[in-house]
């Protein structure tokens, strides 16, 4: 039995639109993110770009997770 929700088709095209958008800016993010903590940088700046990376993290398994959502639907 399926538990994920139903969409209608003009929604899971719109939500499948901004997820991929999404994954776009955050991929920005985590490159930036990572590039930032290979540089020299002061402990008050490293905690600084550790919660940019870990938030980024979060958003990224957050999409993921949403992604494989609109993926089982599209599979029932």
């Amino acid at each position: 039995m399926n538990s994920s929700p139903q969409f209608a088709p003009d929604v899971t095209r719109r939500l499948r639109s901004l997820a991929h958008d999404l994954s776009n800016a955050l991929e920005t993010l985590l490159q930036a993110s990572y590039l930032l903590n290979q540089a020299d940088l002061d402990a008050n700046s490293q905690k600084w770009v550790h919660m940019i990376d870990s938030a980024s993290q979060e958003a990224a398994r957050i999409n993921r997770e949403i992604r494989e959502i609109l993926r089982a639907q599209s599979e029932s």
